[in-house]
C-alpha cells in the first residue's frame, strides 16, 4: 500500500509525478496550456464595473481612490502582480494550490451543507431491502469500471467550446480522503487500495472488491458479500462514529487526535481513509408527498437526514460517498478538495449507461473473503465528542431550509430558439426573482469551470451587471414597452455571455483579487487597503450561490448558502424543463426556499410571455 498525504501546497507537484508515471499520460495531461494571470489594469477596472450596481456613488469615489493607489506609482498592485507572473511562470498553476488551501483545507466550517456537494439521482424500480442491495451491487460494479477505465489512460480526453480540458483530478476521484487538522486540513491519497467500506446502521466494513488473482470482482459476489453485511448490521444501537466527521473542522481535528491514540480506532479509521470509495445503505425514511419527495431525497443525499435518520451513515471527509436508500432513492455526495462537478459528472454518466448492461462477468468459484466489520474503542472522552457532534449536526439540518422543484413550462431549447444563452437567461431570471422578493439586487456567483488550464479548477461569473439592474429595474414598469423590455433583456444576457466567455478564457476577476491578496501575505506585506474596502466585503457578500451542473439524467445537485442571509441555487437545465434546488437559512428571517422557488417559477414564466406572448 502507498500513502501519501498531501498539503495543497505539495498538492500540483505530487499529481505531476502520478501524472507523469501513467503509461497512459495523454489522458491526464493533455495538450493544455497554463492558467493565464490575468493583466492588472483589466480585472481592477472589471471590479469596479461589478460595484456600480452593488454601491451607491459616494461609496464608489472612495473606492476608485483605493484603487488608483494601489495601482498607481509606489501603489503594492504593480509588485504583487509581478510576483503573481512570476508564480506562474515556476508552477503548473498559479492559483490552484492557493485556490484548494485557501477554499476548502484552511476553511474551519462543517463539510455537511456548507462544503460538500450533493446529487440526486432519479428513483430506481425496488421499494425494499433486496432491491437496494442488488442496485448496490450494480452500482460498485459500475464505479470499479469507470476506475478501471481511468486508470488504464482509456477516459477519453474532454472538450469545452472545441479546447480539451484537463483530466488531472479523475485519478484522485478514488482512493481520496480529506484529513482533518486543527489548523487546516490535508488530503491523502492511497494508490493500490483493493477494498470500498461500507456503513449501514452506522457500523463501517471493509469489504475486497478485487479477486486474489486482481480481477474485479462480479456483481454476483459484490452482491454475496452486500448480504452478509447486512446480517452482520441488523441492529442499530451503535454509536454512530461517522456524525465525527460533520463536525466543525477544528473540533474535529482535536477529537480525531484523541480518537487516533487508540491502535484500533486508527486502524478503523484507516481502513475508510483508505477505501477506493464509501457505500452508504440507508434506512427507510419518512414517506412524504409526491410534491416534497425530491427536497426530501437531497436533504437525505446531503446530511442524512439527523442523528436519528442516516446522518451516521456517512464519512464526510471521504472524497466519493454512495448513497442507496430502501425506497429506491440513491445519488451521491462528494468532498471538493479533490473533486469537482463536471469529473463527477462524468463518473455518474458513466455509472447510468453501465447500469442499462446485464453483469458482463461470470462469477468465478472463489470462495470470498468475510467482509471486515470495523470495530472502535469508545471511552468517556469519544463518547462526549460524538454526543457534541449529534448535538450541532442536528442544529445545522434543521437550520437548513431546502426546496427543489421541477419547472416544465420549457427548459433550454426555448432560450436557443430566441437566440439567447441558456445559462444567462437563467442567471437573469434569478436576479429578478431575487429582486420581486427582496427588492434590491444581490453580489451573486455563477461557478465557471477552468479545466481548459493546465491544473485549472474554478473561477466566478459574478452579477448582477449594470445592464442586468436596468432590466430588473424596468421588467414591471408599464409604461416601458415590450420592445424596449425585450431589447434589455438581450442586453442583459449578451452582456452576461461576454463575461463567461472572459471566464472561460482565465479572465475573471475574483480569484485573480485573491491572488493579489494572498501574494501580498506570501511576501509578508500588510493586506492592501483595497481588499479592507467596505465595497470588497459587499462585492463578496455572496448572497446568491449558484451553478449550472449539466447532466444528461435528471439529477438534482445541492449544496448550502455561502452566507447566513444568502441563497443556493442549483440547475440543471434538460432540453423542455429545468430541474432547481433552492437552499437558504431558517435563522435568517429574510430568506424562504419556498418564497424565492415559487417566485423563480413565476418570474421563468413572465420571461416566456415577454419573448413569446399569447395571442
Amino acid at each position: 500500500m502507498i500513502l501519501r498525504k498531501i498539503t495543497a501546497r505539495s498538492c500540483r507537484t505530487w499529481l505531476s509525478r502520478v501524472v507523469s508515471a501513467s503509461s497512459q499520460e495523454r489522458c491526464f495531461s493533455s495538450s493544455v496550456p497554463a492558467q493565464p494571470v490575468p493583466p492588472l489594469a483589466q480585472t481592477l477596472q472589471g471590479y469596479l464595473r461589478a460595484l456600480e450596481p452593488l454601491i451607491p456613488e459616494e461609496e464608489l469615489v472612495h473606492t476608485r481612490k483605493n484603487i488608483q493607489k494601489f495601482c498607481g506609482e509606489g501603489g503594492l498592485g504593480p509588485q504583487l502582480q509581478e510576483g503573481l507572473e512570476r508564480r506562474a511562470r515556476h508552477s503548473n498553476n498559479w492559483l490552484s494550490d492557493w485556490w484548494v488551501q485557501w477554499a476548502y483545507l484552511e476553511s474551519r466550517q462543517p463539510l455537511p451543507v456548507h462544503s460538500n456537494p450533493a446529487i440526486s439521482l432519479p428513483k430506481r424500480d425496488f421499494s425494499d431491502w433486496r432491491g437496494q442491495l442488488v442496485f448496490a451491487s450494480k452500482l460498485i460494479a459500475a464505479a470499479l469500471d469507470f476506475k478501471n477505465v481511468v486508470d488504464n489512460g482509456r477516459l477519453p480526453v474532454e472538450y469545452m467550446r472545441g479546447q480539451p480540458l484537463c483530466m488531472e483530478l479523475f485519478p484522485l476521484l478514488f482512493s481520496s480522503c480529506r484529513i482533518p487538522g486543527r489548523k487546516h486540513d490535508t488530503i491523502t491519497h492511497h494508490s493500490r487500495a483493493r477494498h470500498i467500506t461500507v456503513v449501514r446502521n452506522y457500523q463501517f466494513f471493509q469489504m475486497d472488491v478485487y479477486n486474489s488473482d486482481g480481477s474485479r470482482m462480479t456483481e454476483s459476489q459484490i452482491h454475496a458479500q452486500l448480504l452478509r453485511i447486512r446480517a452482520e448490521s441488523w441492529k442499530t444501537d451503535k454509536e454512530p462514529m461517522g456524525i465525527l466527521t460533520s463536525e466543525h473542522r477544528q473540533t474535529w481535528g482535536q477529537a480525531y487526535s484523541r480518537l487516533l491514540k487508540d491502535k484500533l480506532n486508527k486502524e478503523s479509521v484507516q481502513a475508510i481513509e483508505k477505501g477506493l470509495f464509501t457505500l452508504c445503505l440507508d434506512s427507510p425514511v419518512m414517506r412524504v408527498s409526491d410534491d416534497k419527495y425530491s427536497s426530501r431525497m437531497a436533504a437525505q443525499i446531503l446530511h442524512g437526514g439527523g442523528t436519528h435518520s442516516n446522518s451516521g451513515n456517512r464519512w464526510f471527509d471521504k472524497t466519493l460517498q454512495f448513497v442507496v436508500g430502501e425506497d429506491g432513492s440513491w445519488g451521491l455526495l462528494y468532498e471538493q478538495a479533490t473533486a469537482e462537478g463536471p469529473p463527477i459528472a462524468t463518473l455518474l454518466d458513466h455509472i447510468l449507461q453501465y447500469c442499462k448492461k446485464p453483469d458482463p462477468k461470470k462469477t468465478p468459484l472463489i470462495p470470498l473473503r468475510m467482509p471486515k466489520k470495523l470495530y472502535f474503542n469508545i471511552d468517556r472522552e469519544i463518547k462526549r465528542d460524538i454526543e457534541h457532534a449529534k448535538q450541532n449536526l442536528d442544529i445545522l439540518i434543521n437550520d437548513l431550509d431546502i426546496r427543489c422543484f421541477n419547472f416544465q413550462r420549457f427548459g433550454k431549447e426555448f432560450p436557443k430558439q430566441h437566440n439567447l444563452s441558456p445559462n444567462s437567461f437563467i442567471q437573469v431570471a434569478l436576479q429578478l426573482a431575487y429582486y420581486k422578493v427582496h427588492n434590491e439586487v444581490c453580489a451573486c456567483c455563477d461557478i465557471a469551470s477552468q479545466r481548459m488550464f493546465r491544473g485549472g479548477r474554478t473561477d466566478y461569473i459574478r452579477s448582477p451587471t449594470n445592464q442586468m439592474l436596468k432590466f430588473v429595474l424596468t421588467f414591471d414598469d408599464p409604461s416601458i414597452s415590450r420592445e424596449v423590455k425585450l431589447e434589455l433583456l438581450r442586453e442583459a444576457i449578451e452582456t452576461y455571455v461576454a463575461l463567461t466567455d472572459q471566464a472561460l478564457k482565465g479572465q475573471a476577476i475574483d480569484r485573480h483579487l485573491l491572488g493579489l491578496k494572498l501574494q501580498a501575505i506570501e511576501e509578508g506585506l500588510s493586506v492592501p487597503r483595497l481588499f479592507m474596502d467596505t465595497a470588497y466585503g459587499l462585492a463578496t457578500h455572496w448572497k446568491l450561490r449558484t451553478g449550472q451542473v449539466p447532466a444528461n439524467t435528471d439529477s438534482v445537485m445541492c449544496f448550502g448558502p455561502l452566507v447566513p442571509d444568502g441563497y443556493a441555487v442549483c440547475y440543471n437545465p434538460q432540453s423542455d424543463h429545468v430541474h432547481f434546488s433552492i437552499t437558504a437559512f431558517n435563522c435568517c428571517e429574510e430568506t424562504h426556499a419556498e418564497t424565492l422557488a415559487a417566485t423563480l417559477h413565476s418570474t421563468l414564466c413572465q420571461l416566456q410571455e415577454l419573448l413569446q406572448p399569447t395571442e
